[in-house]
C-alpha cells in the first residue's frame, strides 16, 4: 500500500492526542491523594513516558505487532531495526509504532493509581518496564498483533481488553500483593485538590478522541464513528452517575462526575468503531450501573485499590468490552452482535475478556513476587507517613520556603526538606 497525506495527517494528531492522556491522567490521579503523595503519584505517570516508551522502541513494539505465533510477535523490529518511514497500511510505519507506544505508556500507567501513596518508586519504574514486556506486548499480539484473540474474531477497536481489563486486573493484583496503606480505614483519606481532578478527566476525554478515533488508522468513516461514540457515550455516563450519587447522597459529587466520565471512556473503547451512536448512548447509560455499586462494594471492603482502579477500568473495560457483543453492527463497522441476531459475538467477547483477564492477573502477581525478592515493594512505615513526596524525590509540592536537606537516622534512604520534615513531625499536612 502507499502513504495517504490525510490519514497520516490525522495519525499525527492522533498520537499527540493520546501521548497529552498520560499527563491528563497524572492530574487525575494527582488529585485525588493526599497533598503529601501528590507529586510522587503524579511521577509514576510522567515516568512512564520515559521508561514505557523506551522499552516499547526497544523490544515490546516487536513482540506485539511483527510477525509470530498465536501468542506472541516475532523479533524482527527489536531495536526498530526495518522500522522505517515506508506504508505500513496507508501511514509510515514509524508513526504506526509512535502511536501504538502512546497507548503502551498509558496503559502502565494506570495501574499506578491502585498501589498510589504506599509503592516505592524504584521498584514501580522496574515493574512498569517488565510489565510492558511480560504482559502489555503478549496481549496486544493476541487481539491486534495477528494473535488467537483477533483471528477467534474477539472484537476490541481501541483497547477495551489490551489496555483497560489488562491494567484493571494488574492493579488489582497490584493492591493485593502490596497491601493496604497504613491508615487505610483508620483515618480519611481525602482528595487534597479535586479540579486537578476535574481538569486531569476534561484533558483525558480531549485526549481519548485520538485514542478512539485514531484507532481507524486513517481519516475516513470509521475514524468518525469513533470520534462521535467518545463524544456521546461518556455523556451517557455522566449523567446516569449524578442521578445515581443524587438518589444515594442527595448530591451531585465532582470526583463522582469526573469518574463517570472517564468510565465512560473506558467502555466505549472496545466498541468506538463498531456501534451506532443510538448504541453508543445505551451503551455509556448502562456502563454507570456495575462500576458504580463495585466502587461502593470496595469501600465497604479491606481492599485497598487506591484510586479504584479496577472498579473504574477492570469493570468498566469488561463491561464494555461484552456489550460491544450487544450492539455492534455490521452496518457501522463491525461483526454483528447479540441484538444484530448473532449471539456467538457475546460468547467470543467472554472469551476475549476471561483469557486477557486471566493472563494479566497471573503474570502481574509473578512479576511483583520477583521483584519483591529483590528490593522492597513497599516504603516503610516511617517513610510513607512522612509523604512519598518527601522521602521518594526529594521534593513538596506545597511548600512555603526552602530549607536545607535532613537525613533520617532509621531510614538511610529518606531524605527530607526540612519544611517538610517540620510539618510531618508537627502534624501538619495531610
Amino acid at each position: 500500500m502507499t502513504i495517504v497525506p490525510a490519514d497520516t495527517a490525522w495519525m499525527l494528531v492522533a498520537t499527540a492526542l493520546v501521548l497529552l492522556m498520560t499527563p491528563a491522567l497524572a492530574f487525575f490521579y494527582g488529585g485525588l491523594v493526599r497533598s503529601k503523595n501528590s507529586l510522587n503519584t503524579m511521577m509514576m505517570s510522567f515516568v512512564a513516558l520515559g521508561v514505557v516508551g523506551i522499552v516499547w522502541a526497544l523490544v515490546a513494539y516487536s513482540l506485539a505487532f511483527a510477525d509470530g505465533g498465536p501468542l506472541l510477535g516475532g523479533l524482527a523490529w527489536v531495536g526498530l531495526r526495518g522500522v522505517t518511514a515506508e506504508a505500513k497500511g496507508t501511514i509510515p510505519h514509524v508513526l504506526f509504532m509512535t502511536y501504538q507506544g502512546t497507548f503502551a505508556i498509558i496503559t502502565a500507567a494506570l495501574i499506578s493509581g491502585a498501589i498510589a501513596e504506599r509503592m516505592r518508586f524504584g521498584p514501580y519504574v522496574a515493574f512498569i518496564a517488565l510489565w510492558t514486556v511480560v504482559v502489555y506486548a503478549p496481549v496486544a499480539h493476541w487481539v491486534w498483533g495477528g494473535g488467537w484473540l483477533g483471528k477467534l474474531g474477539v472484537l476490541d477497536f481501541a483497547g477495551g481488553t489490551v489496555v483497560h481489563i489488562n491494567a484493571g486486573v494488574s492493579a488489582l493484583v497490584a493492591a493485593l500483593v502490596l497491601g493496604a496503606r497504613k491508615d487505610f480505614g483508620r483515618q480519611a483519606m481525602l482528595p487534597h485538590n479535586v479540579p486537578f481532578t476535574l481538569l486531569g478527566a476534561g484533558l483525558l476525554w480531549f485526549g481519548w478522541f485520538g485514542f478512539n478515533g485514531g484507532s481507524a488508522l486513517a481519516a475516513n468513516g470509521s475514524a468518525a464513528v469513533a470520534f462521535t461514540n467518545t463524544f456521546l457515550a461518556p455523556m451517557a455516563t455522566l449523567a446516569v452517575w449524578a442521578l445515581l450519587d443524587v438518589r444515594r447522597t442527595g448530591h451531585v459529587t465532582a470526583v463522582g462526575g469526573a469518574t463517570g466520565i472517564v468510565i465512560g471512556l473506558v467502555a466505549i473503547t472496545p466498541a468506538a468503531g463498531f456501534v451506532s451512536p443510538a448504541g453508543a448512548l445505551a451503551l455509556g447509560a448502562i456502563a454507570a450501573f456495575p462500576s458504580y455499586f463495585t466502587i461502593l462494594l470496595r469501600s465497604r471492603s479491606r481492599l485497598d485499590d487506591s484510586l479504584d482502579v479496577f472498579a473504574g477500568h477492570g469493570i468498566g473495560g469488561l463491561t464494555g468490552a461484552l456489550l460491544t457483543g450487544v450492539f455492534a453492527q455490521a452496518a457501522w463497522g463491525g461483526t454483528d452482535g447479540l441484538i444484530a441476531g448473532n449471539p456467538r459475538q457475546l460468547g467470543l467477547q467472554a472469551i476475549g475478556v476471561a483469557a486477557s483477564a486471566l493472563y494479566a492477573a497471573g503474570a502481574t502477581f509473578l512479576l511483583l513476587k520477583a521483584i519483591g525478592a529483590v528490593a522492597p515493594l513497599r516504603a516503610g512505615a516511617q517513610a510513607e507517613g512522612l509523604g512519598m513526596d518527601v522521602t521518594q524525590h526529594g521534593e513538596e509540592a506545597y511548600t512555603s520556603g526552602e530549607g536545607s536537606i535532613l537525613v533520617l537516622p532509621p531510614e538511610p534512604d529518606v531524605v527530607l526538606p526540612a519544611p517538610a520534615l517540620a510539618a510531618a513531625l508537627s502534624g501538619g499536612g495531610r
